[in-house]
């Protein structure tokens, strides 16, 4: 409870609480039991406390956040939320209303191939996820992919990124303020530190992907001029790969497409995978 608080932003010490669940036993239905430290719980017969007024929209959010924002959301929170993503499923399976039948009519599919997600750690994103809400440091146990190798790490968390199947953690290790990026499946074993973490001033997360670091890249950008069949290119008119793209269509039926855009791995990778085409591109400082 006194780390439930803590998240909330009140600082209260053991002593407070138990004096305050004391003073709630004679008004609710709570009971201690009787150890040490001791214990608090509802009673067995205290009545039902979760939401039974959930309205169909609001069981059907609560669904859809359960089942697309696990593992965006920390686990101490989702722990805190279990008893109103009971409710909703049981409302869904006993309400026949429209909303409950609307998460069976949507999925996110991935653009390319689907891959299975890496397995993670449970305990490390756990403690990287309370990390992060709690703005505090971290030691962390990390593979290195490259070198093969485990390295000691003391991290201060800045972001968690989702990008397709894979998890990324936004942080910088001690003594710099480059942000650095770290994929959570490699994470050993993680570990909360008492001193809060710092984040540099410089650092603004939109930005910071607007670079094109989650493509890998070193914050570069790439005049494109591309020229594709249309089949190919059509898509384009609707989905721009940046905001000042301009599409010129040629006699032959070919669409030649100039834009600016961040000079990342992953750009390499979609030219490659547009098939043939003519490409040349020109770095701007």
């Amino acid at each position: 409870m006194q780390q439930a608080l803590r998240r909330e932003g009140i600082e209260i010490n053991l002593r407070t609480i138990q004096r305050d669940l004391k003073t709630l036993a004679k008004q609710f239905p709570l009971e201690a039991d009787g150890l040490s430290p001791q214990g608090w719980r509802w009673r067995d017969d205290a009545p039902d406390m979760s939401a039974p007024g959930m309205t169909s929209g609001q069981a059907l959010t609560f669904m859809m956040v359960e089942q697309h924002l696990r593992l965006l959301m920390p686990a101490s929170i989702l722990d805190e939320l279990r008893p109103w993503f009971d409710n909703a499923r049981q409302q869904a399976n006993q309400n026949t209303a429209p909303a409950h039948r609307w998460a069976d009519k949507v999925r996110i599919v991935p653009p390319s191939q689907p891959l299975i997600p890496p397995a993670i750690n449970s305990e490390a994103l756990e403690a990287i996820q309370d990390a992060l809400l709690q703005e505090r440091r971290l030691d962390a146990c990390y593979e290195n992919r490259s070198k093969k190798e485990t390295q000691t790490l003391e991290l201060d968390p800045l972001a968690l990124i989702q990008r397709g199947p894979v998890m990324y953690l936004i942080a910088t290790r001690k003594g710099s303020e480059e942000p650095r990026i770290f994929a959570l499946h490699r994470f050993h074993s993680a570990a909360l530190k008492k001193e809060k973490a710092r984040r540099p001033k410089t650092f603004h997360l939109d930005d910071y992907l607007k670079q094109g670091a989650l493509g890998f890249g070193n914050g570069g950008t790439r005049k494109l001029n591309i020229v594709l069949s249309r089949e190919a290119g059509e898509h384009l008119y609707e989905s721009r790969l940046s905001e000042d793209q301009k599409i010129t269509e040629h006699p032959s039926g070919t669409l030649k497409i100039c834009a600016t855009v961040a000079d990342t791995p992953q750009l390499d990778w979609w030219l490659r995978a547009m098939g043939a085409m003519q490409a040349e591109g020109e770095e701007l400082t």
